[in-house]
């Protein structure tokens, strides 16, 4: 008896590499947690595009928004862990999302297997021109004059521009007033008309609107400075110290997957990353690419999550 099962254990362990070996041999699928257009979109497309192109299968795109993320990530949890259903996240799915939510219905770092980092895209402070703010001194000195009554247009509560309001705050003592909108794009249409003077919003966003003098960038909450614009100055070199937060993208697979698998997948990506034609893609919209091994994903998810965990129970941001 002990020798048939440990013939059995031995075959299973065969078994791996040679799925590994001829991964994939169907169309593979790539869950979204948002509505097509928006950088996570992009990014999945990007990539789907190339490793279809690799690997002579299909590589679907499927959007699953609602639910600030957790409808895609949830699916995406609880998908069979082969490599055939993957999801390409942003930062406040896998970092803010478990920081913000009390109760979430899966462990991010327990349930999910890093695959590469993909793109990260700054976030902007923006101001409407014919608004009275020149500068983040002015937005700084407005709000200590009169707390409150500074309104900045986000994205929506609980979104990582929602998060990168409350940091600024935080770090320069001020009270601020976040206007949240349903989405980037009501939230940039606001900043235009001029509902609101201010946005915290993505570089990408902002940019179409620069051009006609209907906006102007104040600063970049990254630590560094943007290369969609590098004369656009961080927060940090402006006195507002430690914010620095961006747009990133990064894909994972359902925990489970095997190595030889994530190791495919990874250097499949990395790959598609590198290539010209999806850098230049990327680089288009000021988006940077950001290839990585699964242990960088895995510590930089780690270090995001202690930063947003702290920056939350300080300000006292939540959900509404």
């Amino acid at each position: 008896m002990f020798r048939i099962l440990a013939i059995a254990a031995f075959f299973v362990a065969l078994a791996a590499p040679v799925k590994a070996q001829t991964f994939p041999d169907r169309p593979v699928r790539i869950l979204v947690p948002y509505a097509p257009g928006g950088i996570t979109d992009i990014a999945a497309r990007l990539v789907g595009g190339k490793l279809g192109e690799y690997w002579g299968h299909q590589v679907v795109v499927e959007n699953r928004p609602g639910g600030n993320g957790l409808i895609a990530m949830t699916a995406a949890v609880r998908a069979d862990p082969d490599g055939y259903t993957l999801v390409m996240a942003s930062g406040g799915d896998v970092a803010l999302n478990p920081a913000l939510m009390e109760k979430m219905p899966y462990d991010v770092e327990r349930d999910l297997v890093p695959i590469t980092g993909v793109s990260d895209a700054p976030i902007v402070l923006a101001a409407n021109s014919a608004s009275p703010y020149k500068s983040v001194v002015d937005v700084i000195a407005a709000s200590k004059a009169n707390p409150g009554s500074v309104d900045i247009g986000t994205p929506g509560i609980g979104s990582i521009t929602h998060l990168v309001l409350e940091w600024f705050a935080l770090s320069t003592g001020t009270k601020l007033q976040n206007v949240p909108f349903k989405g980037g794009a009501p939230a940039v249409q606001a900043l235009v008309s001029g509902v609101v003077p201010l946005g915290i919003m993505a570089s990408s966003s902002v940019a179409p609107n620069l051009a006609g003098g209907t906006l102007r960038v104040l600063g970049v909450t990254s630590a560094k400075r943007s290369t969609l614009n590098p004369e656009w100055r961080t927060l940090q070199e402006q006195g507002v110290a430690d914010v620095n937060a961006s747009n990133w993208t990064a894909l994972f697979a359902p925990k489970g997957t095997p190595q030889a698998i994530v190791d495919k997948l990874n250097a499949d990506v990395v790959r598609a990353l590198n290539s010209p034609d999806v850098r230049e893609r990327f680089a288009s919209g000021g988006v940077q690419v950001i290839p990585s091994t699964p242990g960088e994903l895995a510590a930089r998810l780690k270090s995001e999550l202690a930063i947003f965990r702290t920056v939350i129970a300080k300000s006292g941001m939540h959900l509404e």
